[in-house]
């Protein structure tokens, strides 16, 4: 009778461990994505990262836009500031320039009393002479001449009377001689005016003429 050898027990535990160990070596070592999944988050991925580049890019945009704005305005501002600048710059030039000579006109006139009267030779003359020149270089510029119409926007009347021998309001002579420096008018001319006689009025002509009638009958 052959001996019988007892099958050595397996314990339940070591058993499980066992399947487990089977059926991870028999599993792939990656699990691959669906066909088509894995394309598809690319895409999506793609896709978001897209509608992020523009966003970013038009909100770049955006600033860039205001940014050239406050630029343009920033410059117009500058450019309206120089203009007004230089424009209060040369009142100030031409009034301080005006204010000095409105103050050598009593010098000038000095002058041309003195050449009227045969006083201007010698020293005094070359002075007068270097004056005038440097006062014209300034833009000092007479103005008055006889016969030229009554303008009282550049002549002063000081003396009135009528004539025949004019037409309308004429500076018939020329007392003091005006200045001016380009269009500002530093003194008037100052004139003697000549006006056309008045007609005589109707009333006057009949008693001149009835005063002439009487006048023949005696």
């Amino acid at each position: 009778m052959s001996e019988q050898h007892p099958e050595p027990e397996v314990e339940p535990e070591a058993e499980v461990d066992q399947m487990v160990d089977g059926v991870a070596d028999s599993a792939p070592s990656e699990i691959d994505p669906p066909i088509g999944l894995e394309a598809e988050i690319e895409s999506e991925v793609a896709a978001e990262g897209a509608a992020v580049d523009e966003g970013v890019t038009l909100e770049l945009k955006r600033e860039l836009d205001e940014r050239t704005l406050d630029l343009q305005r920033l410059q117009a501002e500058y450019v309206n500031y120089k203009r007004r600048v230089e424009r209060d710059r040369e009142v100030v030039r031409d009034t301080a320039r005006a204010t000095v000579l409105t103050g050598l006109l009593v010098v000038l006139d000095d002058v041309d009393r003195a050449r009227q009267h045969g006083e201007l030779t010698g020293g005094f003359k070359a002075i007068a002479e270097s004056l005038e020149r440097t006062l014209t270089s300034l833009g000092l510029e007479s103005f008055g001449e006889p016969g030229e119409a009554f303008d009282p926007r550049i002549h002063e009347a000081l003396m009135h009377e009528h004539s025949d021998d004019v037409d309308g309001p004429t500076a018939q002579q020329i007392l003091q001689p005006g200045y001016r420096v380009g269009e500002r008018v530093l003194r008037p001319a100052r004139v003697a005016v000549a006006d056309r006689s008045p007609p005589a009025a109707d009333g006057a002509e009949e008693v001149e003429a009835a005063d002439g009638a009487a006048s023949d009958e005696t």
